[in-house]
């Protein structure tokens, strides 16, 4: 009897399915179209799909946690959480070394950005390991930042003298550099910021001054990519992603990759095309209904003059408060892939 007993409990254990993986997801700005379409259809509906039912997600936002931005990695390493995304340009002061990753006015075009993306990778992860505890699952853009003013502006040139809501402290240096002045402002107070005249102008992407309503309180647009394409890292806490079996892993990074980060980036072009369509009524409008900005055209004095100051000034002082082997790191990387060289 003890032999049966003992047999059939063996059987038992056998036959009984593998508990599945809990995973607790903290996305980026819900009402954006980064989350809407790509992050939540993914950790909701792909992913476990994927897995045979192996993998459970509990998926909320850094928003509707009420989370400050620049806790969202920091928490994350902590382990208050098992996966987290937001912008890059969040964390930086933290991580300073991050910076590197979305440098201003190096990729105007979706490829060119994410083969700088790829390019900086390796970099990001050594960084979200020893700054973060945690493992780089993607990097997925949002649009290029461009500029919104609630002010008449022909060029850059017509930026010196005014208050710009800049987007991470890359571009906020460049704005002071070509002498405008750099303010503090949360997204989700710039509407109220460009209306009392708190700033006179404000960056962020071409889609998400559409849908948060920049249109209603701006009236010219610069499309020129002041504040890079603002790079959502999306990372796993390190302790969670070595618990995991090797195919475990391999499914959420195979998963990741072609159902996640791909596709936003195949999206990216067109929606700042259709974006700045919408936003200035000149073109196709396929999210909506068209607004009246003023499109400001961009010279090649205007990208000419970026770039130099780009180059003379804002990545010398990264590098400089990055410290450490980070700007020759970004030189053999980056750089080689966008013809820049930080130093010469």
């Amino acid at each position: 009897m003890k032999k049966t007993l003992t047999f059939l409990a063996a059987t038992t254990m056998l036959a009984a399915p593998a508990l599945a993986e809990d995973l607790s997801v903290v996305g980026s700005w819900s009402g954006l179209p980064l989350h809407k379409q790509f992050e939540a259809p993914f950790w909701n509906e792909t992913l476990p799909a994927a897995s045979g039912g192996k993998i459970n997600v509990a998926l909320t936002t850094h928003n509707q946690m009420n989370l400050g931005v620049g806790d969202v990695f920091r928490l994350l390493g902590d382990g208050v959480y098992d996966v987290a995304m937001t912008v890059a340009d969040y964390a930086v002061a933290d991580a300073p070394e991050l910076e590197g990753l979305d440098v201003p006015l190096l990729a105007l075009t979706a490829d060119e950005a994410r083969a700088m993306v790829d390019a900086a990778r390796p970099m990001v992860e050594d960084i979200y390991n020893a700054r973060f505890n945690s493992h780089v699952l993607a990097i997925a853009p949002y649009p290029p930042q461009v500029v919104f003013c609630n002010a008449e502006i022909n060029g850059l040139d017509d930026l010196k003298g005014k208050k710009v809501r800049g987007s991470g402290r890359m571009t906020t240096l460049f704005l002071e550099a070509l002498g405008a002045e750099g303010v503090n402002v949360s997204f989700s107070e710039v509407p109220g910021a460009l209306q009392k005249g708190v700033v006179d102008c404000a960056i962020t992407g071409a889609g998400s001054g559409y849908s948060a309503g920049w249109w209603e309180v701006s009236t010219h647009l610069l499309p020129i990519p002041l504040g890079g394409w603002d790079s959502v890292v999306t990372a796993i806490n390190l302790d969670k992603w070595n618990s995991l079996g090797a195919d475990m892993q391999e499914l959420i990074a195979a998963q990741v990759a072609s159902e996640f980060e791909a596709p936003a980036w195949a999206d990216a072009q067109g929606a700042l095309d259709n974006d700045i369509a919408c936003l200035t009524g000149n073109g196709e409008c396929a999210s909506g209904d068209k607004r009246g900005m003023t499109l400001v055209e961009v010279s090649d004095a205007d990208f000419a003059k970026a770039r130099e100051v780009l180059v003379s000034k804002v990545l010398p002082d990264w590098a400089e408060r990055a410290g450490g082997d980070w700007a020759a790191r970004w030189n053999a990387s980056v750089g080689e892939t966008v013809g820049v060289k930080i130093g010469g």
